[in-house]
């Protein structure tokens, strides 16, 4: 049975099971389904999960439907002091409480204590950005060392269930991007987008330039670049999961505004269009995405773990496949310390793409912190090797 039929079973077995019961049983009931097909991992903070696995199951691609906005407001309302309005500052019951917690947004905090040993010296400023599509809150590491000239910009978009200090504590970008002299912006998917924090990467209108999130993501890296001095000829943008497959569309849909891009345990542009293809392609089913035409495509980087169960190493693959360019190219193969790396030049000898296959690996930033969620400290360092990959050329 494929996951999501899997899960379509257990809700509606939780439903009937839950008819006349009271509203604290009835959630419990619920959330034990959902909590079967996988989808209640990672509430709790990372530090609270054990330091050997930082991986999980897939999570909730859906936005939040509307009552769950109206329930939250209507419980936030309820837990205020008493104003002198008859029944106002009434405490809300147990169960609402219980239930309000695990509602899209609710119990999980929004960042982790910035420690400078593990975010770096320098200043992780945070700001936010808005256009047609919406507002975005983001993170920036701005290095303690002193400028020589224009910075480059390291552009990283978290995963599912991620936050922007989070996803720096895991990654450790921002230590290698203080030796480097970068800029690292962190784009923040908000919780009203996705009941996860996941980039809609699934979703034909966020799939196109100018348009949703990547629109967003870009009118972003415009602003960090003209308020902080960025070389706009040094652009790059990279992320885990969601997020690496949101890169991967950024680069698709922005390839004069990046010149490079990273993508670990991410999906191919295209791949997918609503909820049900995600799932699909996700497990390695994906439908053959269109073929990349117009501007030349962006040199990419690839990671990927050969024993990823959240998504099939295939990916990786088709990501590496679908940015490389297949007329001149010649390939070479070496074998590493735990690792595989493809790599393909251009007629004139430059590395266009390379893909590395990391053996053993599951869903996790490959060489990162376990101060972070979705990271191991195991395998080659994904963001020193995606510096290199940016900075080489």
């Amino acid at each position: 049975m494929k996951p999501y039929e899997k899960f379509v079973e257990n809700i509606l077995g939780a439903v009937r099971s839950s008819q006349g019961r009271d509203p604290a049983a009835a959630t419990a009931i619920i959330q034990e389904a959902l909590s079967a097909a996988g989808l209640m991992g990672g509430v709790a903070s990372p530090a609270a999960a054990p330091a050997q696995d930082k991986t999980a199951a897939f999570v909730d691609l859906n936005p939040p439907p509307a009552w769950a906005a109206k329930f939250r407001q209507q419980a936030a309302q309820a837990a205020q002091p008493d104003t002198g309005s008859a029944g106002a500052g009434t405490a809300m019951p147990d169960w609402m409480a219980r239930f309000a917690s695990n509602l899209p947004g609710q119990g999980m905090a929004s960042s982790k204590a910035v420690d400078p040993a593990t975010h770096g010296p320098g200043q992780f400023l945070a700001g936010s950005f808005s256009n047609e599509a919406g507002t975005r809150n983001y993170r920036l590491y701005v290095p303690a060392r002193p400028a020589t000239g224009p910075r480059p910009l390291v552009v990283m978009l978290h995963g599912c269930k991620q936050n922007p200090v989070d996803f720096a504590a895991g990654t450790t970008m921002n230590l290698l991007a203080e030796e480097s002299g970068c800029l690292v912006l962190y784009p923040e998917q908000a919780a009203s987008a996705n009941h996860s924090q996941c980039w809609n990467w699934f979703e034909g209108a966020h799939q196109q330039r100018d348009q949703g999130e990547p629109s967003l993501i870009a009118g972003m890296t415009r602003q960090v670049l003209r308020e902080h001095d960025g070389d706009a000829d040094k652009v790059f943008v990279a992320g885990l999961s969601a997020g690496g497959a949101m890169a991967a569309v950024m680069a698709a849909s922005y390839p004069e505004l990046y010149a490079a891009a990273g993508v670990h345990s991410g999906l191919p542009v295209g791949s997918a269009h609503d909820l049900m293809s995600a799932l699909n392609a996700m497990q390695g089913a994906r439908k053959k995405p269109a073929a990349r035409s117009g501007a030349r495509p962006v040199r990419t980087i690839v990671f990927h773990g050969d024993r990823d169960a959240t998504v099939h190493p295939s990916n990786g693959e088709a990501v590496y496949r679908q940015f490389m360019q297949a007329a001149g190219t010649k390939e070479t193969e070496e074998r590493g310390d735990g690792h595989t790396r493809t790599v393909a030049r251009d007629a004139g000898g430059q590395v266009v793409a390379e893909h590395w296959t990391l053996h053993g690996a599951g869903h996790a930033w490959s060489g990162g912190s376990t101060a972070g969620s979705y990271a191991t400290s195991s395998g080659p360092n994904a963001s020193s090797e995606m510096l290199r990959f940016f900075l080489g050329q």
